[in-house]
């Protein structure tokens, strides 16, 4: 997978695009203007397309980089706040979890809650990431999706996931789901950027072959695949470990039962700077849950 640009090639981006002027941009970051195109290029470089127009009295978006904006925009305000409350609550002696937001909205918020009911004097502070570069002095645990065989040493892997299939109960409709390819090869599939192998699993599982396929949403989150799924959109390929959630308030269904090994998991690191006997607790009591949820299927 290609890893995720630098986050200074993205705040260069962000304010150039704000100032329409790398001298402006380099004044408010504290960077040279050669620094700051050097971000841009770079960034230009990883996406494959050009963000500016360079023109003789200054710079223009291009539409690439228009349609990228917004986007970053969101994200660098989340990784802001984020970071703010993070540092208040470490101030205040919280215990800090770094979590993917997907997960950090579903499966782990089961289990912080239960966690609450029967250790209310520990204050969390539960920071759904994004990009997942942030700085391991920010949190005291830290949960990150990782391929098989690359996580850091001492991570411990929550569960084996699986990958499965699933679509709103009534998009088959009209689709000859007793022949699920056909069914398929006429259905829009939904992708998260990133993880487009999780399709190509699936595939395989299913015997479908070719996986060319034109018509298809890509999205940045899994929860926003899930989501877009539920509401008819099309059909996404999803670790069972999101989707039950879905499945269980009758949202999504399972056209085939066929749930292949995921080649990504869920891992769990304790910070060097974790805060004693608390963050002790809910890394014990996550393990817990997690293995629990992993011998329940």
């Amino acid at each position: 997978m290609k890893s995720l640009p630098p986050l200074n090639f993205i705040r260069s981006f962000e304010c150039a695009a704000r100032h329409l002027s790398f001298t402006e941009a380099a004044r408010e970051l504290g960077y040279t203007q050669a620094a700051v195109s050097g971000h841009i290029r770079a960034l230009e470089q990883w996406i494959g397309q050009d963000l500016f127009q360079r023109e003789p009295r200054g710079l223009r978006l291009t539409e690439v980089g228009e349609a990228f904006l917004p986007t970053l925009r969101q994200a660098l305000k989340q990784i802001d706040n984020a970071t703010r409350a993070v540092m208040t609550s470490r101030l205040n002696e919280a215990v800090v979890i770094s979590c993917p937001a997907s997960l950090a909205q579903s499966w782990l918020a089961d289990c912080l809650t239960a966690f609450s009911r029967q250790h209310p004097h520990i204050t969390i502070t539960v920071h759904g990431t994004i990009w997942e570069d942030l700085s391991e002095r920010l949190s005291d645990i830290t949960i990150s999706h990782w391929r098989a065989g690359e996580a850091p040493p001492g991570a411990a892997q929550l569960w084996e996931d699986r990958l499965t299939l699933v679509a709103a109960p009534g998009y088959l409709k009209g689709h000859p789901r007793h022949n699920l390819p056909q069914a398929l090869a006429n259905a829009v599939w939904i992708q998260v950027l990133g993880r487009e192998e999780y399709w190509q699993c699936m595939a395989e599982a299913l015997r479908l072959g070719d996986t060319g396929h034109d018509m298809r949403i890509s999205v940045n989150m899994m929860n926003m695949a899930l989501e877009y799924a539920a509401r008819g959109a099309g059909i996404t390929v999803a670790p069972r470990s999101l989707a039950a959630p879905f499945i269980q308030r009758k949202l999504l269904i399972e056209p085939a039962q066929v749930r292949p090994l995921s080649p990504w998991a869920y891992y769990l690191h304790e910070s060097r700077h974790a805060k004693g006997r608390s963050a002790g607790a809910v890394k014990r009591w996550i393990l817990q849950q997690a293995e629990r949820m992993q011998r329940e299927g």
